[in-house]
């Protein structure tokens, strides 16, 4: 309709895309006001005032120990990387296994039994630090998947043209491979840290203070159990919405 228009009435696609999200969102608020006003008894939020505090406490412990994981799996997938691209066999077929089992494993189950049973097998009694080690390594062969889309980016040419201008190794990484490499990496890097905020909230299961945990200590004092989860809620979209769109930024200005 647009197209038969004189240019000067037509409207400008940023404007027509800004529109349509101001429209969405209006979508989802005028949905949440309709399923609030249709409850038959009246949401509480102002019992977890006095709580304020304990939540805010959980929130910064939930964003504390998904950075603590988000640097450890990156640390042990691009060691489970190096290990795949490894001549030994034997390397190769460990990380492939260990894939498959991580793949085949809920997350819940496999931070219980990092915390209930390898913990104890070694003779580690904190129980809390064995379960934020299982959030660590489930997450790494998803970085390891990362590490592996990033570094075959890098075309055998390229390894070619380096080798015809004599590069060192350390100018091959600083001027070739790292800023290309880190193009692709920082999307599905920042993508995997919004897992592990999200997965984070299975710590509760082993009492660590996280924002999940905290929430739940107050509903057992405020009965608002409702109104609790629907905080819990918006806590994490507070997180992890401003991530994604962190996430798409970045996309749209290392692609251009």
């Amino acid at each position: 309709m647009n197209s038969i228009l004189p240019n000067k009435f037509q409207i400008p696609e940023k404007l027509k895309t800004f529109i349509s999200y101001i429209l969405a969102i209006a979508t989802f608020i005028a949905f949440i006001v309709f399923v609030a006003l249709r409850q038959k008894s009246a949401f509480a939020f102002e019992r977890y005032i006095n709580y304020r505090n304990l939540i805010a406490s959980g929130f910064f412990n939930t964003i504390f120990v998904s950075i603590l994981s988000l640097i450890g799996s990156m640390i042990l997938g691009f060691i489970f990387y190096l290990l795949q691209k490894s001549k030994v066999k034997y390397f190769n077929a460990l990380i492939d296994v260990f894939t498959e089992i991580i793949y085949g494993t809920p997350l819940l189950v496999m931070i219980i039994v990092m915390a209930f049973l390898i913990g104890p097998a070694f003779e580690v009694e904190k129980f809390q630090r064995m379960g934020i080690l299982g959030l660590t390594i489930y997450m790494a062969p998803y970085m390891k998947n990362v590490f592996q889309s990033g570094f075959s980016s890098i075309s055998e040419e390229q390894y070619m043209a380096m080798d015809l201008f004599g590069f060192t190794s350390f100018q091959r990484y600083i001027y070739i491979i790292i800023p290309q490499v880190l193009r692709i990496l920082m999307p599905p890097l920042m993508n995997n840290f919004s897992l592990i905020i999200k997965g984070s909230a299975l710590l509760h299961l082993i009492s660590y203070p996280d924002l999940y945990q905290m929430i739940i200590s107050a509903q057992s004092k405020t009965f608002a159990y409702v109104e609790g989860y629907i905080l819990l809620w918006g806590l994490y979209l507070i997180i992890t919405i401003p991530l994604s769109q962190l996430t798409k930024l970045i996309e749209r200005k290392w692609t251009l």
